[in-house]
């Protein structure tokens, strides 16, 4: 019989690091073009340099950082073509998510929603910037959840710390802490309705909104 304890379980301190940059990133104190070594982030995350170095590596491969030659490695800026895939990407998976779950929604999954948007719009009253951007994105993760996709729910998470650090743009571009309350509340109304095609038509308008006045911040 094979003996699986004696193998080599991984360190995982990485993606604790990876989440903290992340963070960083997406409230602004980590800026774009920033150089980020390891000597920097360890003595200022407190690890070592080894998950620094793992860490680093993880968000080299999903683009919120970039490597230049001589430059070393930097916070990615977020320019129009990147905000316009991203946009272009999102808007396609949060399509799928929805013709998947339409047939088998439930009152229980529809009442999820309405607890994610009741936690956002109490953020919004609290005029909590970052905790708007954590309930806006647990808000826009429910239909990827729900839809049961596992490859659905792994492109959310591959996408959404780069949704991260466009809701912090969105919130700059707008000068409030937090998104549109009347346009989520148009949005939940349409997911827990019975018109898949109202449903669909209102996410291409709601990808849509802000969206030039976060390309004019980015110039």
């Amino acid at each position: 019989m094979n003996d699986f304890s004696k193998l080599h379980r991984p360190d995982t301190l990485w993606s604790g690091v990876a989440e903290q940059i992340q963070d960083l990133i997406a409230s602004g104190t980590l800026v774009p073009g920033m150089k980020l070594t390891e000597a920097y982030l360890s003595k200022a995350l407190g690890v070592s340099r080894v998950p620094v170095r793992e860490a680093l590596r993880h968000l080299l491969s999903t683009g919120l950082l970039v490597s230049e030659p001589y430059k070393g490695v930097r916070v990615r800026h977020f320019d129009h073509v990147h905000l316009a895939q991203l946009y272009a990407y999102r808007a396609g998976l949060e399509r799928m998510a929805f013709n998947i779950l339409w047939p088998i929604k439930t009152v229980q999954m529809t009442d999820e929603l309405i607890r994610r948007q009741h936690a956002l719009s109490d953020a919004i009253e609290r005029r909590d910037s970052e905790g708007a951007i954590i309930a806006e994105l647990h808000l826009h993760g429910w239909c990827h959840e729900v839809s049961g996709n596992e490859f659905l729910q792994a492109d959310w998470e591959r996408i959404r710390p780069h949704l991260q650090c466009y809701f912090v743009l969105h919130q700059r571009a707008h000068q409030r802490p937090g998104p549109s309350r009347e346009a989520h509340d148009r949005y939940v109304a349409l997911a827990t309705g019975d018109s898949l095609p109202d449903m669909l038509a209102h996410i291409d308008e709601h990808m849509h909104q802000g969206m030039s006045k976060v390309l004019e911040l980015v110039d």
